[in-house]
């Protein structure tokens, strides 16, 4: 399959991925519409790539060594033990995962789309009108533009999955991610080699290094609990979002703070409490699963297609397999539709069992922890195992490998 117009809504890693994709499969003309009128936005949010996907992706073409990274080696998982700074650990497991910087990742991957593609900041669009043989996209300044393929790679408020999918949006798990990057890396245990999960009643928060794209590090944190449902703590998380500092109420602020200083080891608490307020933003927790990644001449890859829950580590892997699959089927397909069954048999399966691991351990580390405090080794292991099976055991923790068939 050669030739074609493509656009590529959305211009993140996702977007930036799909379009070296497109263009290395042998598309004609490639139009990338990215909302942003700059530079994306980077909050400092880290990034982790288990190692075994990594080599996939990099033999693929998708990431390469010279990308700024940092590695992992273990995750210990500790609760607070009166004053011990780092608290009782209380359960270790092999974590052999790349940290990257959110905003440094996208920037190399944006220096690898092709010349030839038409990149366009600032381009918003409206809407989706699909037809037998091709796509309308409209933009908000009334401009239209017709394509042969579409592909939907803007995120969990995709307007392309609404094209496809009408009324088929995430939908809240019930519990948010508040999110921090801190520039204080002083006294990290095991030199920053390890990723650290501190539990608490009710949720944890993971907190690793990442790049801070200048050559040095700063520490990345996610807090993952229930806020109480107290009138005035936090707006209506139901409708798909995210709330930097200035949109949160200081109500959830203080909650959340208290929480920290109440459950944490004194020397993580430090950490989290001493991150600057305006590195920090609300992420509510949301999933879905789409009933096809295609549909007529519209495509779906990230978020725009199913939207797992952060526990399993892998939406930016899932990104580029996506990218990565679609390179295959096009290259295997002999018409566009022989293309978008191949990729839809090829990524559908494997987006809808991410989802149902994603909500496992939600449901086990979130909604319904168990008593970290009285756990040791063993009870971990059988925890942490009992969360990874049932039936799509394949799709498992750090992501589906490409060479599982």
């Amino acid at each position: 399959m050669r030739g074609g117009s493509i656009a590529v809504v959305g211009g993140s890693i996702a977007g930036c991925a799909t379009a070296l994709a497109v263009s290395r499969a042998g598309a004609d003309r490639v139009t990338v519409f990215e909302r942003a009128d700059a530079e994306l936005r980077d909050r400092g949010v880290g990034i982790a790539l288990q190692s075994d996907r990594y080599e996939e992706l990099r033999e693929a073409g998708y990431v390469a060594p010279e990308m700024p990274w940092a590695p992992l080696n273990r995750r210990v998982w500790s609760v607070r033990d009166s004053d011990a700074p780092h608290g009782r650990g209380f359960g270790q497991q092999p974590f052999p995962f790349r940290a990257y910087n959110w905003g440094s990742l996208w920037s190399e991957l944006r220096s690898r789309v092709p010349e030839g593609v038409d990149y366009r900041s600032g381009a918003v669009v409206t809407s989706v009108e699909p037809a037998d043989d091709g796509v309308t996209l409209r933009l908000a300044d009334g401009h239209e533009e017709r394509f042969d393929l579409v592909i939907g790679a803007d995120g969990y408020r995709s307007v392309v999955r609404e094209a496809m999918f009408p009324g088929i949006s995430p939908q809240y798990a019930g519990y948010i991610g508040w999110r921090g990057a801190s520039e204080d890396v002083e006294g990290l245990p095991s030199d920053g080699l390890d990723a650290h999960n501190i539990a608490f009643p009710g949720g944890h928060c993971m907190i690793y290094h990442i790049p801070d794209g200048t050559g040095g590090h700063h520490l990345n944190w996610v807090l993952y609990t229930t806020p109480p449902q107290t009138d005035g703590l936090h707006p209506d998380l139901r409708t798909p979002t995210s709330l930097p500092p200035g949109r949160l109420k200081s109500e959830l602020t203080d909650w959340l703070r208290a929480l920290v200083a109440d459950n944490f080891p004194p020397f993580w608490a430090d950490k989290v409490l001493g991150t600057p307020a305006e590195t920090t933003f609300i992420q509510p927790i949301y999933d879905l699963v789409v009933p096809h990644y295609t549909s007529g001449r519209m495509v779906l890859v990230g978020d725009a297609a199913s939207v797992a829950r952060p526990h399993v580590g892998a939406g930016s892997v899932k990104a580029l397999q996506d990218a990565t699959a679609l390179e295959a089927a096009w290259n295997a397909g002999d018409s566009w539709k022989d293309v978008l069954e191949r990729y839809d048999a090829a990524r559908g399966p494997v987006g809808s069992a991410m989802v149902a691991l994603a909500r496992r351990m939600g449901s086990t580390q979130v909604e319904n922890t168990p008593d970290w405090a009285a756990m040791h080794q063993p009870d971990f292991d059988a925890w942490w195992q009992e969360q990874n099976s049932g039936s799509d055991r394949s799709s498992g923790f750090g992501g589906h490998s490409l060479k599982v068939k």
